[in-house]
């Protein structure tokens, strides 16, 4: 699994200004590699219509040759939406958002077409064609609300990524997740669940990513030794996380994530490949 996010500006601590645009650069991914799931983590669904986005992303996965993966999410930096004049509503109402945009996407994957009378969004006998190479290409929900974003995903997802929780917390919300899978008749184990962790082997490290809120984040990197890297891992793999993803932070550091994939790989396949990094 490699994935790109969708912002505009850097949404990290770097101050740096320079930000590829997300679905070109899912695109260019999918035409440079062969081998690896190409998603996104996650696209904002008030950035662009769903409708739009579904097109964009069944392209990619004919480039990819079935290899695509779309994330959707609420949207939260409001300074990018200022910034380029695109509206920024409540919560609510980017949650709102979200489910309607859920709904549009999985319509125009999977159906022939598709007709959708929303509050924010609305679709006419609406097209995806061509359609996309996989049968059903994964649809991830990314957050960790549990009264609105969890049922979003149990209603619409086939994974659902949460960033920076630790193991316990990760686990507390996966139970509420399969409860919402309860209330609209759908089998949990449908839903991959994932989780983006933070790669910091020094507290300077740690600090460096997250400036003055290191210590709350703590709970959700893989820091210190490779023996403690590894555990922080098992403890995720123990918490029900199909997927745990290394989300790479300025200011990068090429021979850390060598690090990590040769301490994670052998915890990897301590447990029979259930874990991607």
């Amino acid at each position: 699994w490699i994935s790109v996010w969708d912002h505009f500006y850097a949404a990290d601590t770097s101050g740096r200004p320079e930000c590829l645009e997300a679905v070109a650069t899912h695109a260019a991914l999918a035409c440079e590699t062969s081998t690896v799931t190409c998603g996104c983590l996650v696209y904002s669904v008030g950035y662009r219509h769903p409708a739009v986005l579904a097109n964009a992303i069944a392209t990619i996965d004919h480039l990819s040759g079935g290899r695509a993966a779309l994330g959707l999410g609420a949207g939260w930096h409001q300074a990018e939406y200022e910034a380029y004049g695109i509206p920024f509503p409540s919560a609510p109402i980017r949650l709102a958002q979200l489910d309607e945009a859920a709904e549009c996407v999985r319509g125009l994957l999977n159906s022939e077409a598709t007709t959708f009378d929303g509050r924010y969004f609305q679709l006419r006998d609406a097209r995806c064609e061509p359609r996309p190479v996989q049968a059903q290409l994964p649809i991830w929900v990314g957050g960790g609300g549990e009264r609105r974003t969890l049922r979003t995903v149990a209603r619409w997802a086939d994974g659902w990524n949460v960033p920076f929780v630790s193991p316990d917390e990760f686990a507390r919300k996966r139970a509420v997740l399969h409860r919402h899978c309860e209330e609209v008749g759908r089998d949990p184990a449908q839903i991959k669940c994932a989780v983006n962790v933070a790669l910091a082997w020094k507290d300077e490290d740690l600090e460096a990513q997250f400036d003055g809120m290191a210590e709350f984040f703590r709970g959700a990197a893989l820091t210190g030794s490779d023996e403690e890297a590894r555990d922080k891992v098992g403890r995720y793999v123990d918490a029900g996380a199909d997927q745990v993803n290394i989300a790479l932070r300025a200011p990068w550091q090429p021979d850390g994530l060598e690090r990590a994939a040769a301490a994670i790989g052998v915890r990897a396949q301590e447990q029979e490949g259930k874990i991607t990094a």
